[in-house]
């Protein structure tokens, strides 16, 4: 009979702590209550988004 071998669970989270305007927090709070989804995953998952589609643009 082969093992059940379990491995130490890889912790790649953070906590991080930023200021933003009220109205943007409640925006996301209205948007996490229509997707049943966390504040805090669909923050993660528009910085993702911001920084997968950013264009950084040198001086001209």
């Amino acid at each position: 009979m082969e093992k059940f071998v379990v491995v130490p669970k890889e912790d790649k989270a953070v906590t991080m702590t930023i200021r933003i305007d009220r109205a943007l927090q409640e925006a996301y709070n209205e948007l996490s209550n229509k997707t049943n989804r966390s504040r805090n995953e669909l923050i993660g998952m528009a910085l993702q988004y911001a920084l997968d589609n950013m264009e950084i643009k040198g001086k001209e």
